[in-house]
């Protein structure tokens, strides 16, 4: 039996447990298709999927850095296909209040223009996917872990509700838990899937910052909130170095057009 690149692909990636280098070094060497554990992974995986050989494969993912052999998702795989109708918020896990209003107030003014990409963890990321929800658009979420994870388990609830109305994705098979490695690893695919990012808060040396670089090195847009001096936020910082500043959602959409 003729076996499909792409199922090869999804094979070992689950085989690999996602691990990026692990696949791409068993491809690299021809490693050897057990097709009996190759019918037997694909059968027990949970999670639909496409992979960078595939048509529908997002083609604003095909030049980053270390492209995801595998996108296993759950939800309406079409919001993903045009980076020009998606906005990446993300920022700080623990975040001041003050800015947790602005992100809902920015994504209330963009009046459902964009998609919202965010990683689904505390803080700004989940107001980020609430917030768009609340306001009957759409939202995708991207996992440093499988699909059939929830992390952190406070956003199982909402986690569920993406994957059924809206489009979660992981490069990750559906089991694979949390890994602290994953998740700034996982910020290139989203600045990767969005046509700019928007910061509402960010700390030095945090994930967001991976964002940010990954968002730079991609040559996507990044957008600032400015903040009041001394309040331990780096956004002051991006901005004198080059990010937009934005405070409200037509600043937002002004750029993108």
């Amino acid at each position: 039996m003729m076996l499909k690149g792409r199922d090869i692909l999804a094979y070992l990636s689950i085989k690999y447990n996602g691990d990026w280098d692990q696949i791409y070094a068993a491809i690299k060497n021809k490693e050897k298709i057990d097709e009996k554990q190759l019918h037997e992974l694909l059968s027990n995986n949970q999670s639909q999927f496409y992979t960078l050989i595939d048509d529908q494969y997002p083609a604003s993912l095909k030049n980053i850095y270390k492209p995801p052999f595998v996108l296993f998702y759950k939800g309406d795989w079409n919001l993903i296909l045009d980076s020009k109708k998606i906005l990446a918020i993300v920022g700080s896990r623990e975040c001041y209040d003050q800015n947790a209003k602005i992100t809902q107030q920015i994504i209330m003014q963009l009046d459902n223009k964009f998609y919202i990409v965010s990683g689904i963890a505390k803080g700004i990321d989940t107001i980020a996917h609430q917030s768009i929800i609340k306001n009957n658009g759409k939202t995708i979420a991207v996992l440093g872990c499988g699909l059939n994870c929830s992390y952190p388990k406070s956003n199982a609830i909402l986690l569920d509700e993406i994957k059924t109305a809206h489009l979660a994705i992981s490069e990750y098979p559906d089991n694979v838990k949390p890994n602290p490695h994953h998740f700034p690893f996982r910020n290139r695919i989203i600045s990767g899937l969005a046509w700019g990012v928007m910061i509402p808060e960010v700390k030095a040396q945090s994930g967001t910052m991976v964002t940010i670089a990954h968002a730079i090195n991609q040559g996507k847009e990044v957008m600032v909130v400015p903040q009041s001096v001394n309040n331990g936020t780096y956004n002051n910082r991006l901005i004198y170095d080059g990010a937009t500043l934005i405070e409200n959602g037509k600043d937002v959409i002004d750029e993108k057009n």
